[in-house]
């Protein structure tokens, strides 16, 4: 009986390895899953016959060579950096892997050898990447099948709280990684085309430039962008596209408030806050303003960035406790990113009740027999509860599904991928819809580009 061994056991984890264990009698394989929390893996297994629970450390390579020997996939549910040393394991081992995680340089760089060695490294079958990349090419292969040429692909996604838990001013909580939304955009220029032209916008800019999007029966949204939107000119295979765009998704009025931090330089990760272990909040929002001898941190704040007393970022910012002079942020040698995130976290956490939600839009416009035409196509997920998330399912199904398919032969072309082949993301997306996980699509006049250069 074949293996499937999962690393890690996080929130997306226990999605799916119920898909797993719901498949393992069908295609008479077994599961292993190993974290370096032994209960937690416990957990996630329940009393499944097929299913087993182990302590696993990937830094113990010997450990680690022992468990992936023994298995025909595995599945790395780690944070991506650890990706690459299970992958030269598994390389060595000659055995199959599945990530949800970008493709880095260094697995990359491993393409050969996995193709030599009979392989298939597939990365980037998660929600984003990964459903992101399906649905995608699904709608663009069909355009270019049908004779038309493609203008204009932008393709947004964001992770937020369903409207039924959106009770707080910045209608926002933390649905996956807080740090990820703490340093977003830091790090380089963000890149796109529109019209033809190459545009950037700095991070200092980043948030102060949206575009507005309308999602039925959802409301409102707007969009900021992505780093890097024209290396997917290569990897959709639309090297002649005029406008090409790549964004996250927040509820309106969110990116302008979020600009305070990011002008402010609270989001900051480069450097280390002198005694951040006993300073207050008040204290660590008062060292990014000037010293006055009388004016306070709240008024100091509204003058230097021109925010009235009245404006709704104001209300915004008073309701995280930012100006608190007695909680702590009790972190040794803390980056400033690391402060504000444990700020953050008080307010943005889950409650018991709330539930998440993935929401998805991609815009295609295309020239067909000399006219312009646009598809407009949206997915909206919302989550059942705190352990079964939109985006523990929307990560965790389509890696699962990889994983089988990879297993059973369906899923055999040696190399390091992407999920942009039809022979995967066909069969995976409609598998998806099993789930809920689906997309509407509607035929709208063509629009164009319509992003806002929004003046502070």
């Amino acid at each position: 009986m074949q293996n499937i061994l999962v690393i890690g056991a996080g929130k997306s984890t226990g999605i799916l390895v119920s898909y797993l264990q719901e498949k393992s009698v069908e295609h008479q394989f077994t599961i292993t899953v190993g974290d370096v929390r032994l209960e937690q893996a416990e957990q996630i297994i329940g009393n499944h016959e097929q299913s087993n629970a182990i302590s696993l450390d990937i830094l113990d390579k010997n450990d680690l060579t022992q468990y992936v020997d023994q298995a025909t996939v595995v599945i790395s549910m780690l944070p991506a950096r650890f990706h690459i040393h299970v992958a030269r394991v598994c390389l060595k081992l000659k055995k199959h892997m599945v990530t949800a995680s970008y493709v880095s340089e260094e697995m990359q760089a491993l393409d050969h050898m996995v193709k030599e060695s009979g392989l298939v490294f597939m990365n980037e079958i998660g929600v984003d990447p990964g459903i992101d990349h399906m649905s995608a090419m699904q709608v663009i292969d069909r355009i270019r099948a049908e004779g038309g040429k493609m203008i204009l692909f932008e393709s947004f996604t964001g992770g937020l709280v369903a409207p039924q838990s959106d009770n707080n001013l910045w209608n926002y909580k933390f649905t996956w990684n807080p740090r990820n939304v703490v340093v977003a955009g830091q790090g380089g220029v963000a890149k796109f085309i529109q019209e033809g032209k190459y545009k950037y916008i700095p991070y200092q800019r980043l948030f102060r430039r949206t575009e507005f999007l309308n999602v039925p029966d959802y409301g409102t949204f707007e969009a900021y962008a992505n780093r890097n939107s024209l290396k997917y000119r290569d990897i959709y295979g639309i090297q002649d596209v005029l406008t090409l765009y790549r964004g996250t998704m927040r509820r309106v009025g969110f990116s302008k408030a979020w600009n305070v931090f990011v002008q402010l330089g609270m989001t900051d990760d480069s450097y280390i806050l002198e005694d951040s272990s006993t300073m207050s909040y008040r204290d660590f929002m008062n060292s990014f303003l000037p010293y006055h001898p009388t004016d306070s941190v709240e008024l100091k704040l509204r003058h230097n960035l021109k925010i009235d007393q009245d404006d709704v970022i104001w209300l915004k910012l008073k309701e995280l406790d930012l100006f608190n002079a007695t909680k702590k942020i009790g972190i040794v040698d803390a980056t400033p990113a690391q402060a504000l995130q444990k700020i953050l976290t008080e307010k943005w956490s889950l409650d018991k009740d709330d539930k998440d939600m993935i929401v998805m839009y991609h815009k295609f416009g295309y020239e067909l027999d000399g006219k312009k035409h646009q598809i407009d196509s949206t997915m909206v997920v919302q989550g059942e509860n705190q352990v079964k998330t939109a985006m523990a399912k929307t990560v965790g199904l389509p890696v699962a599904m990889a994983a089988v398919r990879i297993l059973t032969g369906e899923i055999s072309t040696p190399g390091v991928h992407l999920p942009i082949k039809e022979e995967i993301y066909t069969p995976i997306l409609k598998e998806l819809t099993q789930y809920g996980i689906e997309f509407t699509e509607t035929k709208v006049p063509y629009l164009g580009y319509n992003m806002e250069d929004v003046t502070p």
